[in-house]
């Protein structure tokens, strides 16, 4: 049986779900990639989040012939002027347009596909066609050559309500009934995947049975029971408990490596411990990152087993009682908030290695001396419009400048 993710791939833009701005902002590159300012244009965000599917529908839609690489056809600076160097040069099989795809281009390592990147950036200046690469960092330090010359085009983390309308559509394409409820749990574990949602519809409707039930979707999840079931389970050993037995044990078969068993408990520790409790707790915690420290610094790597312990029995210990209130467990969110810390930082970045180019300037000293003034200045539309010209700053940029 064909794969559902691709007998169901958008034909056209109106059936890429939930990035209307993207694909406005695609569109406009393509149409005006002969008189943009930039020849390439490096789409980023999450895993499935439709970047690849939107550059083939908007090709089917423009009927443009699509040229499409993953990053893994290309390992060093020779592959990329053959492989892409010749797409780039050649017309069309049948004199239409032409759009190039360079998939994954940020799974390049950065010593084995050395001079890759670099020798990219060099040929999209002779590019007669316009050039689209995808990534989940675009702030990846191999790619700043040609993060410069390149258009940035985000693509959003799809909300589980996008990635039920999909299902919905596949769903009465093939005639399936289904429980809106079910098919929403079913939408909320694929965590804004949307090529996940679709491999696990094809998979629980593949059971024999013309309708998609809650009971199907729990038995789903009790076979493929993920690794969050078992760190809540062995979170509530440890917060639930006072016996050093049962705590020391708790985190020994949870498939987490250390530091994100240690996000787990500073998310939730926090939510059951109070006072004098949550003190020793936190206190564990903190002991714990500061032996990581060392123990990475000095490699010695067999002293782990007392992280382990003062995330285990250490907490544990940490309350004089068990408390006898419900808490709900919850992922930790600081990996979220440091990824949108990190994406900000980038753009001010990548502003300063702009006006660096234009005005022989450190890229430190802009950041330090310059951008503060320059951010005062953008309020006032004359100057912000000069700065977006005299520096070649994107929209985005020019928002960021703004705020």
């Amino acid at each position: 049986m064909r794969p559902w993710i691709q007998s169901y791939i958008p034909k056209n833009t109106k059936e890429v779900f939930g990035q209307d701005k993207a694909v406005e902002e695609l569109r406009r590159f393509v149409s005006d990639h002969k008189n943009g300012k930039s020849k390439c244009c490096i789409l980023y965000g999450g895993i499935g989040c439709g970047k690849t599917s939107c550059v083939i529908a908007l090709a089917n839609e423009l009927q443009l012939e699509l040229v499409e690489m993953n990053s893994s056809d290309f390992r060093n600076k020779d592959n990329v002027e053959s492989f892409i160097g010749t797409a780039m040069m050649q017309r069309s099989l049948f004199f239409q347009g032409k759009i190039i795809l360079i998939d994954e281009l940020d799974a390049l390592s950065g010593t084995k596909d050395r001079g890759a990147v670099q020798a990219l950036t060099k040929l999209i200046e002779k590019s007669a066609f316009p050039i689209i690469c995808t990534v989940n960092d675009p702030y990846d330090k191999k790619l700043q050559s040609l993060r410069k010359k390149s258009q940035l085009v985000e693509f959003h983390t799809l909300d589980y309500r996008t990635i039920t309308n999909n299902l919905k559509r596949i769903l009465e394409s093939v005639k399936c009934e289904y429980d809106e409820e079910a098919l929403k749990g079913l939408a909320r574990r694929a965590g804004g995947d949307m090529r996940a949602a679709i491999n696990d519809l094809q998979t629980v409707t593949n059971s024999g049975k013309n309708k998609l039930t809650k009971e199907i979707v729990t038995e789903f999840d009790a076979h493929d029971r993920n690794r969050t079931e078992s760190i809540m389970n062995a979170l509530m050993k440890v917060m639930k408990t006072t016996d050093i037995e049962i705590a020391r044990t708790a985190f020994d078969n949870v498939n987490e490596d250390t530091d994100q068993i240690g996000l787990w408990l500073e998310e939730n520790v926090p939510k059951e411990y109070e006072g004098e409790d949550l003190k020793r707790a936190m206190m564990c915690l903190s002991k714990a990152d500061v032996y990581k420290g060392r123990i990475r610094r000095w490699q010695h790597w067999r002293f782990l087993v007392y992280i382990h312990a003062l995330y285990s029995a250490g907490v544990a210990l940490s309350k004089d009682e068990k408390y006898k209130i419900f808490v709900k467990y919850a992922p930790t969110k600081k990996i979220l908030k440091l990824w949108q810390a990190k994406m900000k930082y980038q753009k001010r970045k990548v502003i300063a290695e702009k006006i660096s180019a234009h005005t022989h300037t450190s890229s430190k000293r802009i950041v330090q001396d310059v951008i503060p003034y320059i951010k005062v200045m953008c309020r006032n539309k004359e100057y912000a419009d000069k700065f977006s010209e005299e520096f070649e700053l994107e929209k985005e940029e020019i928002a960021w400048l703004k705020a």
